[in-house]
């Protein structure tokens, strides 16, 4: 096993040759692999350092074993796809960038909402004044989005969901849509200080009349799951689902 002084540090651009990436922390640190290396189709395994994750699921206690397995070909690949974000303003394009989990374009501050009219492949869909959208990924669909009330989508489903953050109204609801559909939001021409951030990690304060396109990315993040590897037992164990009624957990 490597010590601490047989470790040699890499500059991130040679990272790009190698054959497989070990991310040590929560799905956090995996979000930032997945935007840097996922055009370089670099298989990604995660060691889970946090608490709430379902990206890495080899626990610290067990990395020794458990990364053998992986060596010795007892795994499988799962994709997972990125979404995409521009922002056009007048001027051009003021921001570029991706996500795994989820794109969501909100007010900026607790205190006021914001106003955008959002368009699904060209077809208007509303105008609404809330504190923003969410947008997310079938990755995201157990981060972000879940607080927001969004729905629980598998992993591999090609599709995203649209989730209205504190709508002004009482009939707005989250909205599926296929992977393939392009959406686009514009920032009302009143709306002063709203944001967008890709996986609460890349932030790009808008100006009014600035317009979102989000759409599915070309590249998937390979990651790699040990074969025994189940997103029900994550969701049961993670999302503290019940097995049984009236029966204690495990």
């Amino acid at each position: 096993m490597l010590r601490g002084n047989d470790v040699k540090a890499v500059p991130r651009d040679e990272i790009h040759s190698c054959d497989l990436i070990v991310v040590v922390g929560g799905d956090g640190s995996i979000l930032g692999v997945a935007r840097d290396f996922a055009r370089s189709q670099i298989p990604v395994v995660g060691v889970n350092r946090g608490s709430l994750g379902f990206l890495a699921d080899i626990w610290p206690d067990e990395v020794e074993k458990q990364l053998h397995r992986v060596l010795d070909g007892d795994y499988r690949f799962e994709e997972h796809f990125l979404i995409q974000q521009t922002v056009h303003r007048q001027s051009g394009i003021a921001h570029e960038s991706s996500a795994l989990n989820d794109v969501v374009v909100s007010s900026g501050s607790l205190s006021r909402m914001m106003e955008f009219r959002l368009s699904i492949d060209d077809e208007f869909v509303y105008e609404q004044r809330s504190d923003g959208l969410l947008v997310s990924s079938p990755t995201g669909s157990t981060a972000y989005s879940l607080s927001a009330g969004g729905p629980i989508m598998h992993p591999r489903l090609d599709a995203i969901a649209i989730i209205p953050m504190y709508p002004h109204t009482l009939t707005s609801r989250p909205i599926v849509v296929p992977g393939n559909f392009k959406l686009r939001i514009e920032v009302g021409h009143e709306t002063h200080g709203a944001r967008t951030s890709s996986d609460s990690q890349v932030d790009f304060e808008l100006a009014p009349d600035d317009v979102v396109e989000i759409s599915k990315h070309e590249h998937v993040l390979q990651l790699i799951h040990l074969s025994t590897h189940s997103f029900y037992e994550a969701c049961r164990s993670k999302l503290d689902w019940g097995s049984r009624l009236g029966l204690p957990h495990d």
